[in-house]
């Protein structure tokens, strides 16, 4: 937001016993230099201004058709998610990650279906989560939100249950998870689909 400034000027009284041409005169001379002393001190006086922050943009990932990971929602983003053809949204954060929020009241209150899923970490990335979310990945569920903070357990979990469910092949996972938002947690991620560690 731009600053805002203003600026006041004290009205001086005229006196009563002066003839009014003389009083003009005399009122001119005093207002010129006023003013221009005012100007420049407007000129050298720096401008306070505000920076309006916006929050940070939502980045939603689509790995496979109708089906999007994410990390962390803000509560104003859940209308957006409605609007985008998302049915159901799977939560991998554990209790007491969020604080301050309720999620589940948010995301109902929006018109959505809720269901929580926790992934406590890389740990969590493992083939019985893997398991029940490919239970909760059930046709009727419709359009699907996977999230987590960052993406990191949404894409790889996602990636793993891909892997074991679907038939995807060792690199097809690992492709998968990486466009589905893996990034720091890619080491996990080539760990459970067996590929092993990166070479270098």
């Amino acid at each position: 937001m731009n600053g805002y400034w203003r600026m006041a000027m004290a009205r001086g009284r005229r006196g009563g016993d002066e003839p009014r041409s003389r009083r003009r005169v005399m009122l001119a001379r005093i207002t010129v230099p006023l003013a221009a002393a005012l100007l420049g001190a407007c000129a050298h006086t720096p401008v306070a201004t505000r920076t309006a922050v916006a929050p940070a943009a939502l980045t939603v990932h689509e790995p496979l058709p109708g089906l999007y990971t994410a990390g962390q929602p803000a509560a104003a983003d859940w209308a957006a998610i409605r609007a985008r053809g998302v049915d159901t949204v799977i939560d991998l954060r554990m209790p007491g990650e969020l604080k301050d929020r309720d999620e589940a009241a948010e995301v109902r209150a929006a018109g959505l279906r809720y269901l929580s899923l926790p992934v406590d970490g890389a740990a969590g990335v493992n083939a019985a989560n893997a398991k029940l979310l490919h239970e909760a990945l059930r046709p009727a569920h419709g359009q699907v939100l996977v999230h987590c903070a960052t993406s990191n357990r949404a894409g790889a979990l996602l990636a793993l249950e891909q892997q074991q469910f679907d038939g995807l092949s060792q690199q097809q996972a690992l492709h998968l998870g990486r466009a589905a938002g893996v990034t720091k947690l890619d080491a996990r991620l080539r760990e459970v689909l067996g590929l092993g560690h990166e070479a270098h």
